[in-house]
């Protein structure tokens, strides 16, 4: 499995559904987000995952973050529920189970 590598591809992966955990729950799981995610303006923090069958997933939170709502956006520690990518509904529950404390919604 590959977390943040650069040579994942995103390309074609849209929104498949949601979890709820902690901020602290996937930088335990996963590492610290991407410097630089596919849209800085209306998300905070991103995730790219390649499974190792070559399934591709994307964790990221969308329009309610500081960098979008500016003072009303929620801090990154306080972001209750992300959003999952990918290319089929499969990668929601795949990325729920590599997160702790974590559940599909």
């Amino acid at each position: 499995m590959k977390i943040n590598s650069h040579d994942i591809d995103i390309n074609g992966t849209h929104l498949q559904g949601y979890i709820n955990c902690s901020y602290d729950d996937l930088v335990e799981a996963l590492g610290y987000p991407l410097e630089e995610g596919y849209d800085d303006y209306k998300s905070d923090a991103e995730w790219d995952i390649e499974f190792d069958d070559g399934i591709v997933a994307t964790i990221y939170n969308y329009k309610n973050g500081k960098n979008y709502l500016g003072d009303q956006g929620y801090n990154l520690c306080d972001i209750p529920q992300w959003n999952v990518g990918g290319k089929s509904p499969v990668v929601v529950e795949r990325v729920a189970l590599l997160v702790k404390d974590c559940q599909v919604v």
